[in-house]
C-alpha cells in the first residue's frame, strides 16, 4: 500500500487517538490510585508526540489537498478532546476531501506557481528528506514542550 494523504492521514488519526487511551488511562492510575510510576511519563510523551506528529500531518495534508485555514485549524483541535480526530477524518473522507495524490508536480493551477507552493511540491518528491526534516522539527517542538513543563504549571 503507498502512502496517500488520505491513509497517511488516517493512520495519524487513529494513531492519536490510541495514545489518549493510554493517558487517559495513565491518569486514572496516577489519580485514581495515587500511583506514580515512569509508565506516566512515557504515556504523556507518546501521547504529546503523536499529537504534535498529528497537527505537522494535517498540515501538510492540508496543504496538499488545498484545505483553508480555518479546515486546519479545525483538525488541529479535533486532537484535544479525546476520540474527535478518528471522527473528524470519517468526516473528511466522506466530503472527499482527503481523495487523490500527493502533488509533486505543478498543474494548471496558479497557485502551484506561488510560493510556497513549489517548496511543498520539491519536499513531497522526497519523502524520505521530508521525513527526517519534520522528525527534527518535532524533535525540537519536544524539547521546547519538556522545558515548559506540564500545562498546569505553566502559571507558575
Amino acid at each position: 500500500m503507498s502512502v496517500t494523504p488520505k491513509n497517511l492521514y488516517g493512520f495519524v488519526a487513529v494513531a492519536e487517538t490510541v495514545t489518549w487511551t493510554g493517558l487517559i488511562l495513565a491518569m486514572i492510575v496516577r489519580y485514581g490510585f495515587d500511583t506514580y510510576g515512569p509508565w506516566f511519563f512515557v504515556a504523556g510523551i507518546s501521547h504529546g508526540t503523536v499529537f504534535l506528529a498529528y497537527c505537522t500531518v494535517a498540515v501538510v495534508v492540508g496543504w496538499n489537498q488545498r484545505w483553508s485555514a480555518g479546515r486546519i485549524g479545525l483538525a488541529w483541535l479535533s486532537a484535544i478532546p479525546p476520540y474527535l480526530t478518528i471522527p473528524f477524518d470519517r468526516g473528511l473522507t466522506k466530503r472527499g476531501l482527503l481523495d487523490g495524490a500527493w502533488r509533486v508536480d505543478a498543474g494548471s493551477d496558479p497557485r502551484d506557481q506561488r510560493f510556497p507552493d513549489p517548496l511543498f511540491r520539491w519536499f513531497i518528491a522526497r519523502p524520505a528528506f521530508l521525513l527526517v526534516t519534520l522528525i527534527g522539527v518535532l524533535v525540537v517542538l519536544l524539547t521546547v514542550a519538556l522545558q515548559l513543563g506540564p500545562p498546569d504549571e505553566w502559571g507558575s
